[in-house]
């Protein structure tokens, strides 16, 4: 069986155990691999919730926006030299960028390399990668479909366009099929599906995580639920999904969707990970 909890959300799923934390991130513990640090909450709550990060040995960054990476330290200060998965450029500078005007106001991790080297072993990957049986790092995810882009990046001729070329997320490989555990899904929620069946070949049933359809419009989750509607046996949406999105998905595709935060462990009953 596999076990998927949520440790940082936007929202807490349920009062018990008391003291949980909501904040605006996320981070997720996939079996014993983590996936994201949150911004702060994500120790506090694997403690209250019995997840013990301090015994893993493997780390995965989606991408560098600080809601998913500023729980870093926390989370490598209570680890044992871990091993770190990240796209290279996840050191980039990046930069809100409001109404097209490039304000400066920092999106990206708020730690140098040198601060996190001293901390685990940093495996920098655009190609995808498997940490341990059956569980992959998706790397650099093509885009042939719609993606979903936010700010601006320092480069050698100033501020552009950031792509967030190092959005990726985690495939894990079951007896029912594959599992996707999702960051923040910039890279587009179609084009990550796509390509984890193709690392995998094998067919996505099961997705978790945030699927950044709180960017889409209403045509287009209408859309995205009915194609996800003839593959999935679950969909689990959290963090930047969005309220509006949540709502359709439970309308088209009730005996599918559910939403999860903090708190949430979702169990695939049956499924043993493949090695």
């Amino acid at each position: 069986m596999l076990e998927i909890t949520i440790l940082a959300d936007n929202r807490v799923a349920s009062p018990y155990p008391r003291g949980l934390r909501g904040e605006w991130g996320f981070s997720v513990a996939i079996g014993d691999v983590l996936l994201d640090t949150g911004q702060s909450a994500a120790v506090h709550n694997a403690k209250l919730l019995g997840v013990p990060i301090e015994k893993f040995d493997s780390v995965v960054l989606s991408h560098s926006h600080f809601d998913h990476t500023s729980g870093l330290l926390d989370v490598l200060n209570v680890m044992d030299q871990p091993s770190l998965y990240c796209h290279p450029n996840v050191w980039d500078h990046r930069y809100l960028d409001r109404n097209g005007q490039f304000d400066g106001a920092p999106l990206g991790i708020p730690y140098t390399k040198p601060t996190v080297e001293a901390k685990s072993e940093i495996v920098e990957h655009r190609d995808p990668i498997e940490i341990v049986d059956g569980v992959h790092a998706l790397g650099e995810i093509p885009r042939t479909h719609q993606d979903y882009t936010i700010g601006k990046v320092k480069r050698e001729e100033g501020a552009v366009k950031d792509q967030i070329v190092d959005d990726q997320s985690v495939v894990v490989e079951t007896s029912e099929g594959l599992a996707l555990v999702l960051g923040c899904c910039h890279a587009g929620l179609r084009n990550t599906v796509e390509h984890a069946e193709s690392v995998c070949s094998g067919d996505v049933r099961y997705i978790i995580g945030g699927t950044h359809l709180i960017a889409a419009d209403t045509e287009e989750i209408h859309a995205i639920s009915d194609w996800l509607g003839e593959k999935l046996d679950r969909l689990v949406g959290a963090h930047c999904t969005g309220t509006t999105a949540m709502g359709v998905l439970n309308e088209r595709l009730p005996e599918v969707f559910e939403s999860a935060g903090v708190g949430s462990t979702i169990r695939l009953e049956g499924d043993e990970v493949l090695s």
